[in-house]
């Protein structure tokens, strides 16, 4: 049970660190692109979204090769921190990241698509710095996107496994999250704490979904261009 409780604490962790990090990279690239006016933008969102449809255990794979030690980004790593990259916290949080880079962007993007361009024209007018416009206007109109976008991040990167499990192997205590801890449990047969597991998951993805669509209630949710 303390191996269980672990992998709860190392998963609340990791979908904090990676929500974070999610929403400083999200934001200003969801209003980029909603703003963004080139015949290139459809294949700048299919980039985006490509986490949505790709084989989580492709992503993971790739994702290794370039965490590896012997490849530039893992050396680069492990030149700044002194630890590989790959097999690590650090490494679950860049895998997180890229994984569910597309739950954070989308309900951005869809809403700063939709939002009336004239409240930000008009406000301009009035000296107001662009700063001054989304922090004023566009964040208070949006507001629902920036909450769905942050619960369907952190929510996204608790029920991770085909990434996690290639980029971090199954490290107690280090890269050992809940959903490796479940398949661990199924693996030795002890459903008793496998179905635990299971149903803490099944009922903390139920509450989620359930707030994510009490904010949503717009339902935006799909690509616009």
């Amino acid at each position: 049970m303390d191996a269980d409780l672990s992998a709860i604490l190392l998963t609340a962790k990791l979908a904090t660190a990676t929500s974070i990090i999610l929403m400083l990279i999200a934001v200003p690239l969801a209003w980029k692109l909603s703003r963004w006016k080139h015949k290139a933008k459809h294949w700048v969102l299919a980039v985006v979204a490509l986490p949505l449809v790709l084989p989580p255990t492709v992503l993971g794979f790739y994702l290794l090769v370039v965490f590896s030690p012997n490849a530039i980004g893992g050396q680069l790593w492990q030149a700044l921190v002194g630890e590989q990259l790959a097999f690590s916290f650090a490494g679950l949080v860049a895998g997180s990241v890229v994984y569910s880079l597309p739950f954070a962007v989308q309900p951005l993007y869809a809403s700063f698509i939709q939002l009336d361009s004239r409240y930000i024209d008009v406000a301009r007018t009035l000296g107001m710095s662009k700063w001054s416009c989304f922090r004023r206007i566009v964040m208070p109109i949006c507001k629902p996107a920036f909450v769905v976008a942050l619960g369907l991040s952190f929510a996204h990167t608790v029920g991770e496994f085909g990434v996690v499990l290639m980029i971090g192997g199954n490290i107690p205590g280090e890269t050992q999250v809940l959903s490796i801890a479940l398949f661990e449990h199924v693996e030795a047969l002890d459903y008793s704490r496998a179905h635990l597991l299971a149903f803490g998951l099944l009922i903390f993805s139920f509450v989620m979904m359930g707030l994510m669509y009490r904010f949503n209630r717009n339902g935006v949710s799909a690509w616009k261009s």
